[in-house]
């Protein structure tokens, strides 16, 4: 019975096309190439598949009426590889960091046949966090000029490795440090071995290793000036052909991007499961005040930051030109954001900052393992509810707390905490910043294994 009517179904079918009907179904690839350990990637890769946002998203109507969809994700551990596969045309769409996504667009527009589009931005930070330069936890090192003599490994052509090459140049260390090119685990695996005096990386493998306590960063992105974030590129050719296809995959990104903003705590738990990057290390990202803002307009700052960082890729790399004005294109993004009743305009305006002691945000959180985030109304109740938890027996999956000059978020156990002589607790990122303020304004450092000794 079932072969009977397949048969009449498929003649039915045929005597529909010969008069003109409904031609046969058209399947539509959709491949793309994401990276779902990279913090700023998940909205535009690993959330859109395991949540299933393309399927509610993508274009159902019109000439998609009865189109089939093959989605493929496929997952890279950095940018380089998905620019082959979309120059393979083996995949439509690339989910990938500030420097991979121009060097994606320059090598396509170098073809002379092929062109990308950069259609969006996925997760940014303004200062340009995420990116970092870490050490081995047990290392003397503390500063960039610590590493005179010394190897750095970083992951050649990443966002990192545009970062080191900048900061190494302003600090007149070119030449006295030696880089050498390592993956992300691999670099991890060495900071945590103590094989290599350092490590540069994007986000979050800086702090996956602080979270773990393998490494210690001594850099932070943000100290170089320049904007860092991630984004996607699309195959012009399948954009201009299946346009309302981009469309549906931007305004899943948007879908995305509000779900990890809606319930950060969530999202981090559940990022986690999928990736195995700690969910303490995500919830550091996503939260309100962390690394992270997943929003996806394109603002003028990304498009300044990409025009120097073309010109040190050329000047390093000798990559090709690169045409911004036409590689860049916010079309389809504005009628996703149309779409989902968002104000486009009003997006590329707004730009998220670390802000030192932002007004209304409580400066320290503890994640409990049974009640989830607790915020406090100051660093020293922070540390003093910690205290009462450990003697109690309750797990704590982590504690936050915000940098005093750089509005930074950071982990509890990898602050540099001073207690002021006024008794407020300040937390550093850095050190040699803790004991400035020491130096300038008094305070006691608080020791990881008695950070509430000198509270009341």
């Amino acid at each position: 019975m079932h072969n009977r009517n397949s048969l009449l179904a498929t003649s039915f079918l045929g005597s529909l096309m010969a008069f003109g009907g409904p031609a046969a179904a058209e399947t539509i690839r959709i491949g793309i190439g994401h990276q779902s350990m990279v913090t700023n990637t998940v909205a535009g890769g690993i959330v859109l598949e395991k949540l299933g946002l393309l399927d509610q998203h993508l274009p159902k109507t019109g000439k998609y009426q009865n189109a089939n969809y093959r989605i493929e994700f496929r997952d890279y551990d950095s940018g380089p590889p998905i620019t082959n596969q979309m120059l393979a045309g083996k995949l439509d769409f690339g989910v990938m960091g500030d420097y991979p996504l121009i060097v994606n667009g320059a090598k396509f527009q170098e073809t002379g046949k092929q062109q990308t589009r950069f259609i969006a931005v996925t997760g940014y930070n303004l200062k340009g966090t995420g990116n970092g330069i870490v050490v081995p936890a047990a290392s003397s090192v503390q500063s960039l000029q610590d590493l005179a003599g010394k190897t750095l490994s970083t992951p050649v052509g990443s966002a990192a490795w545009g970062m080191t090459l900048k900061v190494l140049r302003d600090a007149g260390l070119s030449d006295k440090v030696t880089l050498v090119n390592q993956s992300p685990p691999v670099g991890a695996a060495n900071i945590a071995a103590g094989k290599i005096d350092a490590h540069a990386d994007f986000c979050p493998w800086s702090e996956i290793m602080e979270f773990r306590g393998t490494g210690r960063k001594i850099y932070d992105g943000s100290e170089a000036g320049i904007p860092t974030f991630h984004g996607i590129v699309v195959r012009d050719a399948f954009a201009q052909k299946y346009p309302e296809v981009v469309e549906g995959v931007l305004k899943a990104t948007l879908a995305a991007q509000k779900w990890i903003s809606e319930d950060p705590m969530r999202a981090a738990t559940q990022v986690a499961e999928w990736t195995g990057v700690d969910k303490e290390v995500l919830y550091l990202y996503f939260s309100d005040g962390g690394i992270s803002t997943m929003e996806a307009s394109i603002k003028p700052q990304w498009i300044e930051a990409m025009k120097y960082d073309h010109a040190l890729l050329q000047k390093e790399m000798d990559i090709p030109d690169l045409d911004f004005a036409t590689w860049i294109d916010d079309a389809y993004l504005k009628k996703a954001y149309a779409a989902s009743n968002l104000d486009y305009d009003a997006m590329v305006q707004s730009v998220v900052s670390p802000i030192p002691r932002a007004p209304g945000r409580k400066p320290a959180e503890i994640w409990f393992a049974d009640k989830g985030i607790v915020a406090y109304d100051s660093t020293a109740a922070m540390l003093t509810a910690e205290a009462q938890a450990k003697a109690a027996g309750q797990a704590i999956n982590a504690t936050y707390v915000y940098d005093n000059l750089s509005g930074l978020k950071l982990f509890g156990k990898a602050a540099y905490l001073i207690e002021d002589p006024s008794g407020e607790v300040f937390a550093f990122m850095k050190k040699s910043d803790s004991e400035q303020h020491i130096a300038e304004s008094g305070g006691v450092p608080l020791s990881a294994a008695h950070p509430v000794a000198m509270l009341p």
